[in-house]
């Protein structure tokens, strides 16, 4: 909160300035760029907004800067942007201390007009020069605890990232089960044409040509394997698996109970000595990474036995999507040890466990609440010293409930994009909701990709 007086026309004096220092942040560049529609990525960078463009974005950057202090310092409240002719030379970039001045050049009573000039500067060189004309304010205007908004602005683009790992992938052959509905048939055909899959169609083939014929999706060349009903796609598509036809598995229009009661099977299904569990890869538009939620769609009450295989599965799908040693923050309410709340226990045995090398590649720590677990102040205030508290990469769930909650909170109340994945079986699992879009299936299927590409024999995989 700050509070908010302006200059009166009458009380600028000729020769006046004040100035204001500050450095640019990812988010402001961002804005730069979304205002001004300067979404070069020459001008943003590979990673996202990195550079202001010399151009456009650069130019609204610095009004902004400009206008903050004509609005908010001197005249202030009240002030009338009238003209302005600047002139500009060099970058902004994210980091960069730079120091924006006002000075009153000119004063006329009439109309209260007033012309000040203007600098931007950064590191001794003058980036932006030129003078602003304004109608200052004639009364008294004062805001008292104004508060300052924060801005939030996507910048993480996780989707973006995902396929650029999955460039020089050879595609992978997916079984797509029961694909008869729209979304679940165009998700497919898109990540086959992004090089990601080579699908195959398992299910009814007259309703999956009916849907192909009403969306407009042409699928001539796509191999389709003809089953009666929904529970005979998966019980195929789960067969082509065992036999190593397919490297993949992505759901479709059937119910996840029905995909899944072919794959649970010890005799015909695709088990592996790990449970079975189920990730959310989340991209978050307030949170720096991306994040992996698990499990929010299988296990329903998780033993402790069984968190150690879901945190396992969630390790190792983090260390194929890049991160060389992710931290798993285990969630609970509390950030004590307290023998009435199973998941807290369940967190100090996890940990002690991940000490004695019973779980590999990354590093645990908890109970954490999920302030704690993803935000560094709120670890600070609560005075928890910790390598994973505000900086998780992976957010390991007590039980189903907690995970499904947390993970739909985040896509509907925060804006986030969600892919997800089954984990612990012989193949990938694309196990997507019917709800999902195909921007959804398409980032699921990206994640498939990179877990299919890392089980292939290591003279048959892609180097990226």
């Amino acid at each position: 909160m700050i509070d908010v007086r302006n200059v009166t026309f009458d009380e600028i004096q000729l020769g006046q300035t004040v100035s204001v220092t500050r450095s640019v942040t990812e988010t402001e560049v961002g804005a730069m760029a979304l205002v001004s529609g300067d979404v070069d990525p020459w001008h943003l960078g590979d990673d996202g907004a990195q550079a202001a463009s010399p151009t456009t974005a650069q130019a609204v950057g610095a009004e902004a800067l400009i206008s903050g202090l004509l609005n908010r310092r001197m005249p202030g409240p009240g002030t009338r942007i009238l003209t302005q002719d600047l002139r500009f030379d060099g970058d902004i970039a994210v980091g960069d201390e730079v120091t924006a001045s006002l000075v009153a050049r000119e004063k006329c009573a009439e109309g209260s007009i007033v012309v000040f000039g203007c600098t931007v500067v950064q590191g001794g060189r003058t980036l932006i020069a030129g003078s602003v004309t304004v109608q200052a304010p004639t009364r008294r205007i004062a805001y008292n605890e104004v508060a300052t908004p924060e801005l939030i602005l996507r910048h993480n683009d996780g989707y973006a990232k995902l396929l650029r790992r999955c460039q020089g992938l050879t595609p992978v052959t997916c079984a797509v089960v029961h694909p008869c509905d729209r979304d679940s048939l165009l998700g497919p055909l898109e990540a086959a044409r992004r090089g990601l899959i080579v699908p195959v169609l398992v299910g009814p083939e007259a309703k999956i040509r009916a849907v192909a014929e009403a969306a407009g999706a042409d699928i001539s060349g796509v191999k389709i394997l003809s089953t009666e009903h929904s529970h005979a796609a998966a019980e195929q598509a789960v067969a082509m698996a065992r036999a190593g036809e397919v490297e993949a598995l992505m759901k479709g229009s059937l119910h996840t109970d029905e995909l899944m009661a072919a794959v649970v099977p010890s005799a015909t299904g695709l088990r592996t000595a790990r449970r079975i569990s189920h990730a959310f890869l989340m991209d978050v538009p307030a949170y720096p990474r991306g994040l992996l939620v698990t499990d929010a769609a299988i296990n329903i009450s998780p033993s402790l036995e069984d968190k150690v295989d879901i945190v396992q599965n969630a390790i190792d799908l983090a260390r194929v999507l890049g991160l060389a040693e992710p931290k798993v923050a285990i969630l609970s309410a509390v950030e004590t040890v307290t023998p009435k709340i199973q998941s807290t226990v369940d967190a100090a045995a996890l940990c002690k466990m991940a000490e004695r090398g019973q779980i590999t590649g990354g590093v645990l720590d908890g109970p954490l609440a999920f302030d704690s677990a993803i935000s560094e102040e709120a670890a600070r205030t609560k005075k928890i010293v910790s390598p994973v508290a505000g900086r998780a990469d992976i957010l390991l769930v007590p039980d189903l409930e907690a995970g499904n909650m947390l993970a739909k909170q985040l896509q509907y109340l925060a804006g986030a994009d969600s892919a997800g994945i089954v984990l612990g079986t012989r193949v990938p699992i694309v196990l997507t909701s019917r709800a999902d879009s195909v921007r959804t299936r398409i980032a699921s299927a990206a994640v498939m990709a990179l877990v299919a590409d890392a089980r292939r024999p290591s003279a048959s995989r892609a180097t990226r």
